[in-house]
């Protein structure tokens, strides 16, 4: 058992009341973690520290949070080891993820210190003689990142990178799932040299969550909410960001349909669908969650695509390497159950998996699904998929837009024409053309529409999201007035 300490203004500390929490792994019920359970209070003293440190932050030289910066991403991969164990034992994440995870991580690390020089602005010719007018991007001040538990260290990573790489101060709110495996990030940044009260670490217990994030949302030091989860979630992360007029990035479930047109290759499309539906027990934001399939073309795809999905390692991370580890908890166990089994009382036909009884979840397919099932709709967030039948390009277009959600999308075609005026009309704020829906880099503009959220996260558009626009005027010669 990992016991956790959260950091406010450099130093280690528990809970101002001495409370804490237990996170218990998925698979046995042992205790993972026990970390502190953050009051109010202690709230409210990370955004003072954060606050405290914020001038000398945001003044310091990009060339000197560039360098720190990429201290940060090599110190976050010498963790690679005790990262990996934390996600196993918090989350039951394979290593497979944990790797993919700290690799991403570490590289937003350091495409944020790249940034560091490239937080510019513009002149603007001005009617006034003589009036020399900028619009000039500044640090907004401290920003409160609420990252998850599904990607931790991407997440966890993207929520303060670019924010830090822009000037400012920071507090993480670690997910109560595997705060461990935040706070081994906290401490990569705190290798690297970061200055006290730079980065700012709270773990709270579940039940306390929308207390202490009020209270750092409500604070005047904290000028950006950076969430990363649930739909539902953020829903009131925006209303509590709105009562305090605090810009949000909100970044938050998805549905991603998969689209296979009748000309596509289906070998290609087959691999990119089972990487995209089954990493990490299909437990992220960008899973393939629907496959839409031209009907000329489905038997042979839903054949190749269930061939890799029963070939898939399932068990516990560990004990040796593993593609599907344990879901993140009973309720995802009985959600998915519970969607099963009304898809096969409405005429879904089974493919391959099935129901679990315990964390240890196969790889599911469903054919056959039609809109009165709740799977067609519902985000499933677990490693179970549906297959839609459509006939033709329009219907395939109206399916994947026929869902609240707007994350990623893809399309499989092999005329490139078609699958780029496809992809047009998907309504996602992200659509690969014969690739998965599953891909992120840090130097891309990340973010959805619909119930999906708003903002983005990554390379330029990172920095309009964590900086605020100030127009400035110099005027170089005698002005006249009117009166």
């Amino acid at each position: 058992m990992i016991e956790q300490n959260m950091l406010i203004g450099g130093q280690p500390c528990q809970a101002g009341n001495g409370a804490s929490f237990e996170r218990k792994n998925p698979l046995d019920g042992s205790v993972a973690t026990r970390a502190p359970a953050a009051t109010v209070q202690d709230a409210v003293h990370a955004c003072e520290a954060a606050a405290a440190a914020f001038s000398a932050w945001s003044q310091l030289g990009p060339g000197a949070r560039r360098a720190l910066l990429m201290k940060a991403s090599q110190a976050l991969e010498a963790k690679g080891e005790a990262i990996a164990a934390a996600m196993a034992a918090e989350t039951g994440a394979s290593g497979i993820w944990a790797g993919f995870n700290v690799h991403l991580a570490a590289g937003m690390l350091l495409e944020a210190a790249s940034l560091t020089t490239q937080i510019g602005g513009e002149v603007i010719p001005s009617d006034v003689p003589g009036s020399l007018a900028m619009a000039v991007r500044q640090p907004a001040g401290v920003v409160l990142g609420i990252a998850p538990w599904n990607a931790p260290v991407i997440l966890a990573v993207r929520a303060i990178s670019t924010a830090l790489a822009c000037g400012n101060t920071v507090i993480l709110k670690g997910s109560e799932l595997c705060p461990a495996t935040h706070g081994l990030i906290i401490e990569a940044l705190q290798d690297a040299g970061l200055p006290p009260g730079v980065v700012n670490f709270v773990t709270n217990a579940p039940e306390d969550a929308g207390a202490v994030v009020e209270a750092i949302v409500a604070h005047p030091a904290v000028r950006r909410v950076s969430f990363t989860g649930s739909t539902r979630v953020g829903r009131l992360i925006a209303q509590t960001c709105a009562k305090y007029l605090k810009p949000a990035l909100l970044e938050l479930g998805g549905k991603a349909p998969f689209l296979v047109l009748d000309d596509a290759d289906l070998d290609a499309a087959a691999h990119a669908a089972s990487f995209g539906a089954f990493a990490n027990s299909g437990q992220i934001c960008m899973s393939t969650e629907r496959f839409v399939v031209d009907r000329s073309v489905a038997d042979a795809f839903v054949a190749k695509l269930a061939a890799r999905a029963r070939a898939l390692p399932l068990g516990d991370p560990r004990r040796g390497p593993v593609v599907l580890g344990s879901v993140v908890d009973r309720a995802t166990v009985e959600r998915c159950n519970a969607l099963i089994d009304d898809a096969l009382a409405r005429g879904a036909t089974l493919v391959c998996g099935g129901k679990a009884d315990s964390t240890l979840m196969p790889a599911t397919l469903l054919d056959n699904v039609t809109p009165a099932m709740r799977i067609f709709h519902e985000e499933t967030f677990g490693p179970v998929k549906a297959i839609v039948r459509v006939s033709g390009e329009e219907e395939a277009i109206a399916c994947a837009n026929d869902n609240e959600f707007g994350l990623s999308s893809a399309v499989f075609t092999r005329d490139t024409a078609r699958g780029w005026r496809v992809a047009a009309r998907i309504e996602a704020g992200i659509c690969h053309i014969n690739g998965p829906t599953v891909h992120d880099e840090a130097q891309m503009p990340f973010g959805g529409v619909k119930a999906s959220g708003y903002g983005h996260f990554g390379g330029r558009q990172g920095i309009d999201a964590f900086t605020d626009t100030r127009w400035i005027t110099l005027q170089t010669t005698e002005r006249h007035y009117p009166f």
